[in-house]
């Protein structure tokens, strides 16, 4: 092979590594950065969790929920969601976990 033909594959190989480089770098700190966001909302989940297990209620206000927790309404519904709880069907703004308030199986469109 001539010598401007493997200046050039050896330029090409040089592009495809770093662009891999880069790719696998960009993905390695998405992946830490969501994983210590994960840590560091654990305790609000376990929080959550413990209020609405909590014999006196089964229903609780999504305003006390966030007060306790510390967070905003969109936040504090999302960690809702991943622990297991749902909104109420009749409008008010309640959740519970699905386990202790299943949802109505009855067939009503409420």
């Amino acid at each position: 092979m001539s010598e401007p033909i493997i200046i050039s594959l050896i330029g090409i190989a040089g592009a495809v590594v770093g662009s891999i480089a880069t790719m696998a770098g960009n993905f390695m700190m998405h992946w830490l950065k969501e994983r210590s966001e994960s840590k560091k909302e654990e305790p609000a989940r376990e929080l959550l969790t413990e209020m609405l297990n909590h014999n006196d209620y089964t229903w609780r206000k999504l305003e006390t929920l966030m007060h306790v927790i510390g967070a905003d309404e969109e936040k504090t519904k999302r960690l809702l969601l991943q622990v297991g709880a749902r909104a109420s069907e009749d409008g008010q703004s309640k959740w519970a976990l699905k386990s202790r308030a299943p949802l109505n199986k009855s067939g009503s469109n409420a």
